[in-house]
């Protein structure tokens, strides 16, 4: 039995070339579980390691693809049996091991996650590790205090990209006012559809003329960094916090201590990629409760493998909006 799959390989001049394959299970690298693979998603670290960026990938060849989701074909795991549909966001797959990019993945049973009730796998890819994201970022505040009762809007940077979109949707949906930042003009009338309340550019946050501005956010979930995060953390209500899981924008900060010594505001660390597995099955159930399925369907671009590499690139380049979710049999 054969099956499709988008391969990497390193070129002679260190780059990364992209190719359509058909490999059989022997192809595969070890793991207890054997699923079918029928979706998986493009985030921006799939554009990197499409591109051969960050040193994300170290052995070629290599099967890319940070989400997937399938049904489960063998197990020498007593944790998941032949049928059972499951998903998978995390754990550096699709960097130090195969991921979704295939029609076929093995893997450790630890990574899995049974698929929540209520949930397919096409939709489970158009959250991917996006939405496990944003419901990390949004329980992080709330623990914190956030509620939607609090003062003030919720600011959300980055809302055109997959993070950021599916947080707009996510906290609107949990009774919050959001305020969407994207560089993005047209993708306006997309971001009220997901719950905006308002649309600010992101010229209008970043680089902040001084260290404290007036109060303004409630908190923030935050998929940018760089001189975004300082100008939100300048102009946080006393109190609030941000919920930072981005750094596209860079990874320096550049605003200073002020905000937290005479406002007392936090700074949140969100990662997904580690996420332990009580914590990551409570936010996808909390996230399926919450999250209105059609505002998730109308995030979605659907495409083949044979995409990816064009995709990939247009990614990068900050050309690619809402979710795009990969039929791997396409």
């Amino acid at each position: 039995m054969d099956f499709p799959a988008l391969i990497l390989n390193e070129t002679a001049d260190g780059g990364v070339s992209a190719a359509l394959r058909r490999l059989t299970l022997a192809d595969l690298p070890e793991g207890e579980v054997l699923v079918r693979v029928s979706h998986s998603s493009l985030n921006y670290k799939d554009g990197m390691v499409l591109n051969g960026l960050g040193r994300l990938v170290r052995r070629y060849p290599h099967v890319p693809g940070i989400d997937l989701a399938g049904v489960v074909e063998a197990s020498d795991s007593p944790a998941f049996q032949p049928g059972d549909a499951v998903l998978l966001n995390g754990w550096r797959v699709g960097e130090t091991h195969w991921g979704g990019y295939g029609g076929y993945a093995r893997l450790r049973a630890g990574w899995l996650t049974p698929m929540p009730a209520g949930l397919t796998p096409r939709r489970a890819m158009a959250l991917g590790t996006p939405g496990l994201t944003a419901q990390m970022a949004l329980l992080a505040l709330e623990e914190h205090g956030l509620s939607p009762s609090t003062e003030g809007e919720v600011l959300v940077t980055g809302a055109a990209g997959g993070v950021g979109g599916l947080a707009v949707a996510l906290l609107a949906a949990s009774g919050y006012r959001v305020a969407a930042v994207t560089g993005r003009a047209d993708q306006a009338a997309r971001l009220r559809a997901l719950g905006a309340a308002s649309i600010l550019d992101r010229a209008e946050i970043a680089d902040p003329a001084k260290p404290l501005l007036p109060e303004r956010w409630a908190g923030c979930i935050d998929a940018v960094g760089g001189s975004t995060l300082a100008g939100v953390l300048a102009s946080l209500r006393a109190g609030g916090a941000v919920a930072a899981c981005g750094n596209a924008g860079g990874v320096a900060l550049s605003g200073t201590i002020l905000p937290f010594l005479l406002r007392g505001v936090a700074l949140l660390g969100i990662d997904s990629a580690q996420c332990p597995v009580a914590r990551r099955a409570e936010c996808w159930r909390s996230l399926v409760s919450v999250m209105p399925m059609e505002a998730v369907d109308g995030l979605v671009t659907e495409v083949g493998l044979g995409e990816l590499p064009v995709l990939g690139r247009a990614i990068l380049k900050g050309e690619v909006a809402g979710r795009v979710v990969v039929d791997v049999w396409r």
